[in-house]
Order: C-alpha cells, then sequence, then structure tokens
C-alpha cells in the first residue's frame, strides 16, 4: 500500500496531472487559478438560493454581511483511484464553468480570514446550502466567509429551469455523452468527475492575488472545504494529498464515499479507502447521535500526528436532519421555478413521518459544528491542539446496527460532547422517526410531563440554576462558545420559563 510520502512522490514525478499554474500561497500547492467574472443583480435576475429570496428569511445585511455570485470557468481531469489511493488522470483538460455564492462581512475590519467553501448538497435537485444553515451563525459571529459551489449533475439543470438566461454558460459537459460506460447502456452529458478539480480551482482562486478575485481587498488566511455528503471524504483521501490547496477540512458525518467519476463506482462502506487518515491537514468531523448506524464502522481515534491531525466530536441527542439543515433553503416560488418544492416551511417534506413529529427545534447539532469551526481553525492558523472529546456510549449487539447507545434515567445517551440539553433535560432526545422517506433520519423530542419537571428539579428556579451551571461549567471547559453559551441563556431559562407555568 503507499503511504503518504509516497503519493506525493508519484505526483512529483508526474503520475498526476492536476496541472501547473503560478504557486498559490497556502501548502505549496500548484492547482491552476481558474477564470472568474461577477454576475450583476437585478430585480428580475438575481442568485438561486439568495438570502433575500430565502424560505426562512434573514437579514444578511443587517449582520454586517453582503452577498455576491461569480461564474468561474477552467479546466479540470477527469480521475480514478484503485484500492491504494493511487490516483490516475483518465482524461484531461476538459473545460467547466459553475458558479459560486460568497457570502462574507461588508468590511475588510470584520473578516476573520476564514473561509469555509461548500459544494452545495443536490438531492433537491437544486442548490442545497445545508452547511450553511448549521455554520451560519457561527460563521457570522466569526467573521468568516461562506463560499457555495454548484456542483455536476441535476442542480445545473435546476438552475437554468429557474433562470435560463443568467445559468445559460454553467457546464460540466462530458465530451463523449453517446458513449456509455464500459460494461452498461449508462449514458450522460454531463461528467461528474469534473467536480474535484472545480473545488480546487475554486480555493486556489480564493488565495489569489489577482484584483478580480472574490474577496479582493481582504486577507485570506485559510481556505476549508465542508459539505453534506460523501464528496468531502473522498476529495480529502483522493485529491487532497496531491493538490494541497485546501487548508482543512470540516466534516460532516456519516462518512460514504461517493463516485470519484461518472462510471466509476461508489466504493463499499468496507473499502479500506473510506477511512479518512492521512490527510496531511486538520480535519474535525461532527456527528449527531443519529449518525452513529452509519459511522459506527468507521469509528477511528483521535490523532495529533502531522500529517494525520483529527477530532470527532459526536453529539449525544442530535438526529441526523434537524430544521436547521433548512435554513438555507430558496423560497418555494423559486424552488417551484427550478422543478421541485415540497412541503412546508414547518415540514418540507413530501409526507409526513407516522405519527407525525416536527422537526428538532434544540440546536443540539450546530453546537457541534461552532465547536468545530473554532477548533479547526485554531489549529491551522494557531497551532493550537483541540480537546478529544469521549464518544458516545455503546454497547455490542447483533444485527444491524451492530450496538446500542448506552442511555442514562432519562433516555438520553451517555458519553458524546454533552450539551444543558442533555445534562439538564426537560425532554426524551429521540433521534430517529418511524415513517417514510427522510423520517428514519429526522430527531424529535419527546418533552417530560409536569409532574417529572417538578420531581427532577423541584421549581423553575432549581432547573434554571442547574441550566446555569451546566453552562458555565461547558464554557469554562470549551465546549460552547460564549455565543452559544449566550443564546442558551435566553433559549432555555427565558424562553422556557413561560412553559412551566
Amino acid at each position: 500500500m503507499m503511504t503518504f510520502r509516497s503519493v506525493v512522490r508519484a505526483a512529483a514525478a508526474g503520475v498526476f496531472a492536476i496541472g501547473l499554474a503560478a504557486t498559490v500561497a497556502g501548502q505549496g500547492s500548484r492547482v491552476p487559478v481558474p477564470k472568474v467574472s461577477p454576475m450583476p443583480v437585478t430585480a428580475q435576475s438575481y442568485p438561486f438560493a439568495a438570502m433575500d429570496h430565502q424560505m426562512i428569511p434573514f437579514d444578511l445585511a443587517g449582520a454586517g454581511y453582503v452577498e455576491e455570485e461569480f461564474l468561474v470557468s477552467g479546466t479540470a481531469n477527469v480521475y480514478d483511484w484503485d484500492a491504494n489511493r493511487v490516483l490516475k488522470t483518465v482524461t484531461p483538460n476538459l473545460p467547466y464553468t459553475t458558479r459560486i455564492l460568497l457570502r462574507r462581512p461588508r468590511n475588510a475590519s470584520a473578516f476573520s480570514g476564514a473561509v469555509f467553501v461548500e459544494p452545495m448538497y443536490p438531492p433537491r435537485r437544486w442548490d442545497w446550502a445545508m452547511m450553511w444553515g448549521y455554520l451560519r451563525d457561527g460563521m457570522i459571529a466569526r467573521g468568516d466567509a461562506w463560499v457555495g459551489v454548484t456542483m455536476p449533475g441535476p442542480p445545473v439543470a435546476g438552475l437554468k429551469r429557474f433562470d435560463a438566461g443568467r445559468y445559460a454558460s454553467l457546464a460540466f459537459a462530458n465530451p463523449k455523452p453517446d458513449e456509455p460506460c464500459p460494461g452498461t447502456q449508462n449514458k450522460s452529458d454531463t461528467e461528474t468527475g469534473l467536480r474535484w478539480d472545480a473545488l480546487s480551482q475554486v480555493a486556489a482562486l480564493l488565495k489569489s492575488s489577482d484584483a478580480g478575485r472574490p474577496l479582493a481587498g481582504m486577507r485570506v488566511g485559510a481556505v476549508y472545504l465542508t459539505v453534506q455528503g460523501g464528496d468531502e471524504e473522498v476529495y480529502m483521501n483522493a485529491i487532497q494529498p496531491v493538490a494541497k490547496i485546501y487548508d482543512g477540512f470540516l466534516a460532516r458525518a456519516p462518512f460514504t464515499l461517493t463516485a470519484i467519476n461518472r462510471c466509476a463506482a461508489a466504493p463499499a462502506a468496507t473499502d479500506p479507502r473510506s477511512a479518512v487518515h492521512n490527510v496531511g491537514v486538520p480535519v474535525v468531523a461532527v456527528a449527531g447521535e443519529g449518525d452513529l448506524v452509519n459511522t459506527y464502522v468507521s469509528r477511528r481515534d483521535d490523532s495529533d500526528a502531522k500529517e494525520d491531525r483529527y477530532r470527532l466530536y459526536e453529539m449525544a441527542g442530535a438526529g441526523h436532519i434537524d430544521r436547521f439543515a433548512y435554513l438555507g433553503f430558496p423560497s418555494f416560488a423559486d424552488q417551484e421555478k427550478a422543478g421541485n418544492a415540497q412541503g412546508t416551511v414547518e415540514w418540507p417534506f413530501a409526507a409526513p413521518c407516522t405519527p407525525p413529529v416536527k422537526l428538532m427545534d434544540e440546536s443540539v447539532l450546530r453546537i457541534g459544528y461552532d465547536i468545530a469551526l473554532d477548533a479547526l481553525d485554531n489549529w491551522v492558523r494557531k497551532n493550537v491542539t483541540p480537546k478529544r472529546a469521549p464518544r458516545v456510549e455503546t454497547s455490542p449487539a447483533t444485527g444491524r446496527p451492530a450496538f446500542t447507545v448506552v442511555a442514562d434515567e432519562h433516555g438520553n445517551a451517555r458519553g458524546g460532547v454533552r450539551t444543558p440539553y442533555i445534562d439538564v433535560p426537560v425532554a426524551k432526545f429521540v433521534v430517529s422517526s418511524p415513517g417514510p422517506g427522510n423520517c428514519p433520519e429526522i430527531g424529535h423530542t419527546e418533552r417530560f410531563e409536569p409532574a417529572r419537571l417538578q420531581q427532577l428539579y423541584g421549581s423553575f428556579d432549581g432547573y434554571a440554576a442547574k441550566v446555569r451551571a451546566s453552562i458555565a461549567k461547558l464554557t469554562a471547559d470549551g465546549w460552547l462558545t460564549k455565543a452559544n453559551a449566550r443564546r442558551l441563556t435566553k433559549e432555555l431559562i427565558d424562553d422556557e420559563q413561560a412553559r412551566w407555568k
């Protein structure tokens, strides 16, 4: 098996054809800087998923931020990789054009220097900025910039349905659309394998000194990749050791590899390539308790080794999906134009669970991401090694899943990253719901009866005192940001008080 150093030596010898350009500031990367052009905004033509056309309104300008959209064009290779993670070029230098959506502080003085790049999620057949929903408040509190990138496949068609003129040039074209993949009849006019170099080149663009680049006039200190889905793991394990362009990764579990090109098969969960290791830059991963059904098999120890810096934060009580995943949804009118609108603002799905539940309002998973933002950026730019967190407690079981979560006397998980929701509970946190579609991934809460709350805390004042103590301890121990401490004080004490009357 090739080691990380042997992979890098192979790259230097020319086994990979990622392309040469002027060295971009970062880790000595030689990724080409793509062409970029700003996209004007009018009342009739505006970016898909623009903040002023959201399903759930948010005042970006009031937060001191601006939004800009750009076309990005370049040439990209199509790659394949073998079981030893050796990367090879299948087809070189194919043209592509994508779009990026940038949200940044209005003033350079408010910019933290950290940029988080998110390949937008495709299941709705249009651009879904899922990670923006989880990271939004934490990034704004820190002064970070966010860049959403359109990926090849259904989202491109969705954008063209939304505004054919604005997005006419978007393309990840397959040069041989009438040629089926070997051994199949599968044909496509899109080459999904172009997305890897496109992501590398977006990072190179953000780090470049070009006058017309996004974030021109602002000092970029680090560029990170984050995404829901398996693209990030493929990038970390296959592309980053060669491209060496991203400074770190904020990973959204579970880890499931996607296909590296349109004709390749997605590696199985048991494939050795599925283990995240030797990425070369820090990786901080966040998993909800509800993700354990998929992440249990890939659990690994944290590491401080230079080429294998890794942390995993498992959030007790968090399901895979809660309402924060949908904060970046476009308006229903824009969803309909793009070809797929479902449900309501409160329940953005085609069918309810059985029995119906509401999306979890408690921001358990979001707390984990806020911790991870600080941990990753401090590890990369300040060389501050982050704390390690205990895993959610499990015991072996037969069948699937091969474990059970060890519960406390309230029915909530033991271990993991703790929050006041779990340590001073007013509800049982259920991380999966029965029903169709996404329901098994959707968490919900079962609030305790008043008599039980009285038994646990005696009075609201007794409850509030325990919440304040929990918030103070978690903040002092580094498991709550100051912004989250303030928000939880309001949410769990001020807002909760009315429910005790």
